[in-house]
């Protein structure tokens, strides 16, 4: 039903803007509701056993993280008399806080979730919960001041690490995709310290490419690594350019996804983090193989079964291919 979704879409809209727009806990928090509570039914639309098992799931760990979050902030009020978002002075409610939003968002080692309902979801859904539902806590972890580094800095090195080690061993794509999004927010979290819009541009360039990534699979219609061996017959010229892509999230120069990381690295390194730059630039050589895997198994294997006749690519959707177009051309050349 149109006016149910424009209510639902509008309610998402609503609960991240009032989110970005408040400086009192207790208001970010309503919005960090609202916007859990919009994206529910999104979920639950196919009334799929699986689809209805991740919304669950999801629901479950944002009321675990929007109660640990309310917590926290009520703490602070009771102890330094604040309600104020950027005022937070007390190290026990900063890092409660924290650890709250890295749940939201799925940061390792509270990740576990992610995988299992982005499973459970189609494509769409899916591009929704990777991309606009991060926006409200990156816009709350942006705004408290003096946390303690070691916190972000562990968080957002685990996060990398797990992303590369975790999607090594699938074979379902939104799997593939969920662990390549905890790599990339691990990236993000570990500079959010000290250069804020690095972590910003990380996030920009993370949704142009993700965006494209997902709309290329649906545009498939494929949700595992086997679905993508025939994919050269529903769509041939973009079966050629998605290695580009998958190499673009992987972070190689000179496509887009190189940027965020190069200058990521380059600020560690100023701040006499050599080590850590090292570590995250090694764990991001996981994503790449598994980008790769997909990138073979989608251009370099022939399919056995050559549907010529069948080419579904002359009549694809155009409200689909538009934002597709722009998508791929933004994450392969924007550098």
């Amino acid at each position: 039903n149109p006016y149910i979704l424009a209510t639902l879409l509008f309610g998402l809209g609503l609960g991240t803007t009032i989110t970005f727009a408040s400086s009192h806990w207790l208001l970010a928090w309503m919005g960090l509701e609202i916007n859990t509570l919009a994206i529910i039914p999104l979920m639950a639309q196919h009334h799929h056993p699986r689809a209805v098992e991740a919304t669950t799931k999801y629901f479950l760990t944002q009321a675990t993280a929007a109660a640990m979050l309310l917590f926290a902030s009520t703490t602070n009020a009771w102890l330094t008399g604040q309600w104020d978002i950027q005022q937070m002075s007390h190290p026990f409610p900063l890092t409660l806080i924290t650890l709250a939003l890295a749940l939201k968002i799925g940061l390792a080692p509270m990740h576990t979730w992610l995988p299992e309902v982005l499973q459970g979801l189609d494509l769409t859904t899916g591009l929704v919960l990777s991309t606009w539902q991060k926006l409200a806590p990156f816009a709350l972890l942006l705004q408290i001041q003096n946390v303690n580094p070691t916190i972000l800095v562990t968080l957002g090195l685990a996060s990398t690490l797990v992303g590369g080690w975790g999607g090594l061993n699938q074979t379902q794509l939104r799997k593939v995709l969920a662990y390549s999004s905890i790599a990339h927010l691990g990236w993000m979290i570990l500079i959010l310290q000290y250069s804020p819009s690095l972590t910003l541009l990380a996030l920009l360039t993370y949704f142009v490419m993700t965006f494209s990534t997902f709309l290329v699979f649906k545009l498939n219609k494929s949700t595992s690594i086997n679905a993508l061996a025939i994919s050269w017959t529903k769509a041939p010229i973009l079966t050629s350019l998605t290695p580009l892509v998958l190499l673009s999230l992987g972070g190689l120069p000179p496509l887009t996804g190189f940027m965020p990381k190069w200058l990521i690295l380059q600020e560690l390194a100023k701040q006499d983090l050599a080590p850590l730059a090292t570590l995250a630039a090694l764990s991001a050589l996981l994503s790449l193989y598994f980008y790769l895997r997909i990138s073979y198994a989608m251009t370099l294997t022939m399919s056995p079964n050559n549907l010529t006749g069948a080419t579904p690519w002359r009549f694809s959707s155009p409200q689909l291919t538009l934002p597709l177009a722009i998508a791929t051309t933004a994450t392969i050349s924007l550098l």
